[in-house]
Parts: structure tokens; sequence; C-alpha cells
């Protein structure tokens, strides 16, 4: 039973991996792609690897495949355009499934080419596969899952950076700059010349009106 349910999903993986890559439309693309990531992890689940074929439905198909869906779904592409440059990498990707196949052939057959294949481990029933893939990842592969998840933190800061846009009429403050401030920075102690202060106006005013009396009264 286990043997053809495996089948049946290794038909249905290979089947949308094919119309995925082969459909002219990139919305049906991304839905072949989408059950190709849950044969995969119907497959994975056979083989007893939950962990993994839980994240790949919850990251891939829960996240990113919804995220490729609203983009292609938003973006007028134009197919015409694309369909351009096929027979232009035609050979490159001949010679990736050349050499994907001879891999595939090689774990396959394993044994008539002289490799030789680790024994299946048999485990208890309380056995965790998470657990198990936590102890090794944190022991044994310590130093690359740090510089995986470094290289991760850099393309997110850089895809940040990259797509920000901040308008140049934004005025904006440095922390930085304001705590480096000193008193001598902000005051400045000018000297200057001492002058008469200015007479009150409402005295010129009454001057001004005097003035003009006696000049009115004078024959």
């Amino acid at each position: 039973m286990e043997q053809t349910v495996f089948y049946i999903f290794s038909a249905l993986l290979l089947m949308s991996a094919g119309l995925m890559i082969t459909v002219r439309n990139p919305v049906f693309a991304a839905l072949f792609l989408i059950l190709t990531f849950f044969s995969s992890s119907a497959i994975w689940l056979l083989l007893e690897a939950e962990f993994l074929a839980i994240t790949l439905v919850v990251v891939y198909v829960g996240a990113v495949m919804v995220l490729f869906m609203f983009v292609v779904m938003m973006l007028d592409i134009n197919l015409s355009a694309m369909r351009e440059g096929f027979a232009k990498y035609l050979p490159i990707g001949v010679l990736v499934a050349i050499l994907m196949a001879l891999s595939m052939g090689l774990v396959i057959n394993a044994g008539e080419f002289g490799l030789v294949s680790d024994s299946i481990q048999r485990h208890s029933a309380d056995y965790s596969n998470t657990s198990e893939l936590g102890l090794a990842l944190y022991t044994n592969y310590l130093y690359p899952f740090e510089i995986a998840g470094a290289i991760l933190l850099v393309a997110i800061i850089a895809a940040i950076a990259l797509t920000m846009r901040s308008p140049r009429s934004t005025k904006t403050q440095k922390p930085g700059n304001q705590v480096a401030v000193k008193s001598t920075d902000r005051l400045r102690i000018v000297k200057m010349k001492v002058e008469k202060p200015a007479d009150d106006p409402e005295e010129v005013s009454k001057k001004d009106s005097e003035v003009t009396t006696v000049v009115k009264e004078s024959p």
C-alpha cells in the first residue's frame, strides 16, 4: 500500500513539474508549482520526515507561493516577450536536465556503481524527527546554519535599502548629531559698539506736532 501511494504521488509530482515549465499562463504555472510542493510534502511524509513536509507546506505554499500569486496576477506580463529568449537558453536547460538525470541515476543505482549507501536506521516509537533535526543543526552544522542566517539577514536589509525611496522634501532629524552638539556650537558672543538708544515713538510724534504748530503760527 505504501509503495502504491509513493508511485501515485511521484507520478503527480513529475506531471505537475512538467506542466509548470511548459504551460503558457504564469498563473497556471504558479498553481502547478503549488501542486508540486504538495506532492513533495506527501513523499516526505512517507519517508517519515514530518517536520520537512509541514515546513514545505507552511512556508512555501502558505507564504511564498501566495506572494507569487499576488505578484503574477497584479503584473501585466508580456508573454510574447518572455518567449523570445526560449531558444537562447534551451541548450543550457538541456545541459542542466542531463546533469540532474545523471545525478539521480547515480543515487538510484548506487550499488551498481560501487557507491556505498547508508543503511536505514530504525528508531523507537517515541523518536522525534524535529528534535533530531534541531540537534543536528545546532551541533554538527552550527556554523553553516549561522552563516545561512547571516546571508538571509543581509539579503533582507539589502532589499529594504534598495526599495526604500523617501522624498527629498522630507525633514528628518539625526539623533547622533543632536547628542554630539556642544554649548559652544549653539551660542556665539558678538561684540558691538554702544549706540544711543532711539527715542520713544510717542515723544518723537509730540515734537513733530509742536514744530508743525510753530510753523503754522509764524507770519
